[in-house]
């Protein structure tokens, strides 16, 4: 059935109608507290999105997230890598400008096919920046068919990736991430923070699947303190 746009929605089979698919279970995947984050009026949290094409979606984007663009240069992607749960060596990995520019047309159409799937919609002046087409796709899939970065065992046991490495390695590991996750059983549990004011997107993995905010250290807290003082207005006792 197509999804808004006309493009089609991720089609999960199950081995009763078709060969078993990928479960999304984060291509990408390393342990991770959170993406560090800045707000606009200064204020630093912590951001787990679930996956790390999403938390590619917070170094700018189509819309208000032209204010948050944070890829000027070349330097600016190897330095995000650090930050981000590939917590790659940016003096390891090479990336010129051809790189940049594919790496944002990647995420913003990213964004665009995000908001299809979830069917939000963040401020812009020209509110086709959010429509998704299926040059969306094309962008995301020419991305994917690139060479990803390589995993390499530890001695230790644990995982890492082969360096150095491109910034064409990078952008296809994240658009294969999404791919993932777009395709995935956990591809409608992508959702948009909760607060009314607030446009970052997550997915939420968790067993209950109630997961409103993309941070409790910044939007679940302002929500806590808005309700506790809306308590305290209605209550005639004080």
């Amino acid at each position: 059935m197509p999804g808004p746009s006309g493009l089609p929605h991720p089609h999960r089979r199950t081995a009763s109608c078709g060969p078993p698919v990928t479960v999304y279970s984060g291509y990408v995947t390393d342990v991770a507290s959170g993406i560090p984050l800045v707000s606009l009026r200064g204020a630093r949290f912590l951001f787990d999105p679930g996956a790390l094409c999403l938390e590619f979606l917070t170094t700018g984007g189509p819309g208000i997230g032209a204010r948050y663009e944070a890829l000027h240069r070349p330097a600016d992607l190897a330095d995000w890598l650090a930050r981000s749960r590939l917590r790659l060596d940016p003096a390891q990995v090479d990336v010129d400008q051809t790189d940049l520019a594919d790496g944002r047309r990647m995420r913003d159409a990213l964004w665009r096919l995000v908001c299809a799937r979830t069917g939000t919609r963040p401020p812009a002046d020209t509110p086709s920046d959010f429509d998704a087409t299926p040059a969306d796709l094309d962008a995301l899939n020419e991305a994917a068919a690139h060479a990803p970065l390589a995993p390499r065992l530890a001695p230790d046991g644990t995982r890492h990736w082969a360096l150095p490495a491109t910034g064409r390695q990078v952008i296809a590991s994240i658009a294969r991430d999404a791919v993932e996750l777009l395709s995935g059983p956990y591809a409608d549990r992508i959702r948009e923070c909760g607060a009314h004011n607030c446009y970052l997107v997550f997915v939420d993995t968790s067993r209950p699947g109630r997961r409103r905010w993309c941070s409790m250290e910044r939007c679940g807290n302002r929500h806590k303190v808005r309700s506790l003082r809306a308590r305290r207005d209605a209550d005639p006792a004080d």
